[in-house]
């Protein structure tokens, strides 16, 4: 694999030889959905250079995307976490590439009688809490040029590409902002020469300069998934 996921990589030698016979490589389309709401989850997926949305439908029936998962995270927290039936969330692979997708019934199986890997996957859900909670603390305090720029640093981390196929509506989702907002704070990025951007694409061409005028928010989070999840790497099926 030409990437891989930092959560599969801190799993413990022995119970990934037991839990990749389990797993399988798969090529996620743009718009695939993975999990619809209120459906059990039968299968978690490890994204390696490909972004999955996490959605929450309302009500109504009305769909807002709520976060997005790379390649230091998986889709499907719900299968070890006491209950595999989610209410209102879903997952959607949102930037189209590679992920490992594993049976949820043997992950729960290891996370149940296991604790070096249950204590990897609870480090794991310790930084997805920090990190949504950051993101409550990022949206109230710092700009959409600070958000934008941090929110695209995560994006390339993520898939481990300076070139991202993203629409600014979709970011406008992630950033909660109309689209003329994301579209002025980008031609700043643009015209300070961090960014080259359309209306399907971005490149970040400074991510040294990308990273000086984001918000702290993106080193707090990254320097806490290292943390809590950096070790050996992982020898990932093909």
């Amino acid at each position: 694999m030409a990437s891989q996921n930092m959560l599969l990589s801190a799993i413990p030698d022995e119970v990934f030889g037991r839990l990749g016979r389990f797993m399988t490589a798969q090529d996620l389309t743009s718009g695939l959905v993975l999990h619809r709401p209120g459906q059990p989850i039968h299968d978690v997926y490890f994204p390696l250079d490909c972004l999955i949305s996490v959605t929450v439908t309302m009500l109504d029936g009305h769909t807002a995307e709520v976060g997005v998962l790379g390649n230091r995270e998986m889709a499907g927290v719900n299968a070890f976490m006491g209950g595999r039936t989610t209410n209102q969330t879903g997952y959607v692979a949102q930037v189209p590439g590679a992920a490992v997708r594993m049976e949820a019934g043997p992950l729960l199986d290891e996370f149940d009688h296991n604790k070096p890997f249950r204590d990897v996957m609870l480090r794991y859900t310790q930084a997805y809490i920090a990190q949504l909670s950051q993101n409550v603390a990022c949206n109230r305090r710092h700009s959409v040029s600070q958000r934008l720029a941090r929110w695209l640093l995560e994006s390339r981390d993520g898939i481990q590409s300076e070139d991202l196929s993203l629409t600014q509506e979709f970011i406008g989702q992630m950033l909660g902002s109309p689209r003329p907002v994301v579209s002025e704070a980008a031609a700043r990025l643009q015209e300070s020469g961090l960014i080259r951007y359309g209306r399907k694409a971005i490149r970040i061409v400074d991510s040294p300069g990308l990273e000086a005028v984001s918000c702290e928010c993106y080193r707090v989070i990254r320097d806490e998934y290292d943390r809590l999840l950096g070790g050996r790497g992982a020898s990932l099926p093909v």
